[in-house]
C-alpha cells in the first residue's frame, strides 16, 4: 500500500477516493491539501460522473483530524480561520459540485469523519461496528468543519442537539433510522455496494443529475417559489437533449436507456 495520504482508483466514470492511514484513517494536513486539489480536478473533469469516499482497511472510516497536527496546521495556513476555511471550502465544493458523492460509514466515523461525509449526497453504513458522531464536546470544543450546520439539515434539530451536546455516537442502523445513512449493509459488502451505487448514479443522464443536485442542495436557503423556478430552469436545460431523446426512445422501445453517449 502506498504511503500517500489518499489513494484514487478509476472505475469507468467513477472515482474511488480512499483515506490512506489505516487503521485510523486520520485526515492529516497532507490529506486535506491533496483532497482540495483533487476535488477541484474532479469538478472540471466531465469524464467523472460519480465519486466514492472511503477509508483504507476495514477498521475505521476515519477518526477525523490528526489533533497532533492542529497547531502546525493553524500556523501553516496563517491562522485558525484560514485553517478551518480550507475544510469548509472543500466540503462545500463536494456538496455543490453537481456530481453525486457516496461515502461509507464503518468503524469509527468521528469529527471530520462525519463532517466530510455530511457534504456527500449518499451515505452507506455498516450494519455492525459503527460509531458515528461529533465528539468535540468531550474535548471541551465544538464541531469546526460545518458539522453543527449540516447535521440538523440531514437528521433534524432534535437528533443533532442530542448527538452534539452529548458527544453521542450512534450505530449504522441508528444512522439509517434517523436519516443520516441511506442504506445499511454488512461490513463485508459495504464498499462493493458503494461502488455499485456510484456506478448506477454515473449511468444516469449527467445534465439531469447536475441540475437536480444544484436545485436540491440550494433548496434549504430558498423559498418554495425560488425552488419551483429552479425546477423549471432544469426542465428547460434538459428538454430536447440527446439524453432526453434517448430516454423517450428507450421507453417506447421497452429497453433500458443508455445515457451520456455524447
Amino acid at each position: 500500500m502506498s504511503d500517500a495520504p489518499l489513494i484514487t482508483e478509476t472505475h469507468g466514470a467513477v472515482v474511488i477516493i480512499t483515506i490512506n492511514d489505516a487503521p485510523w484513517n486520520r485526515m492529516s494536513i497532507a490529506f486535506m491539501d491533496e483532497l482540495e486539489t483533487l476535488v477541484a480536478d474532479i469538478a472540471q473533469d466531465d469524464s467523472i460522473r460519480a465519486v466514492v469516499l472511503t477509508g483504507a482497511g476495514d477498521k475505521n472510516f476515519s477518526v477525523g483530524m490528526n489533533l497532533k497536527e492542529l497547531g502546525a496546521g493553524v500556523e501553516a495556513k496563517g491562522g485558525q480561520d484560514a485553517f478551518f476555511d480550507q475544510r469548509w471550502n472543500v466540503i462545500s465544493a463536494i456538496e455543490n459540485m453537481g456530481k453525486p458523492w457516496v461515502a461509507t460509514f464503518f468503524g469509527n466515523c468521528l469529527g471530520g469523519g462525519l463532517e466530510l461525509p455530511l457534504g456527500c449526497h449518499f451515505r452507506l453504513a455498516a450494519e455492525e461496528g459503527c460509531q458515528i458522531g461529533l465528539p468535540e464536546m468531550d474535548l471541551g470544543a465544538v464541531p469546526a468543519w460545518g458539522g453543527s450546520a449540516r447535521l440538523p439539515r440531514v437528521v433534524g434539530r432534535t437528533h443533532a442537539i442530542d448527538m452534539i451536546l452529548r458527544g453521542k455516537k450512534i450505530s449504522g442502523p441508528e444512522a439509517f433510522r434517523i436519516g443520516l445513512a441511506n442504506e445499511v449493509w454488512p461490513l463485508a459488502e459495504l464498499k462493493d455496494r458503494a461502488i455499485a451505487l456510484a456506478e448506477e448514479l454515473a449511468a444516469q443522464p449527467r445534465l439531469a443529475v447536475k441540475t437536480m443536485l444544484d436545485a436540491l442542495m440550494s433548496m434549504p436557503t430558498k423559498t418554495l417559489e425560488e425552488s419551483l423556478a429552479d425546477e423549471r430552469a432544469a426542465v428547460h436545460l434538459t428538454s430536447g437533449t440527446p439524453d432526453a431523446q434517448e430516454g423517450i426512445m428507450a421507453f417506447l422501445e421497452k429497453r433500458k436507456p443508455v445515457f451520456n453517449q455524447t
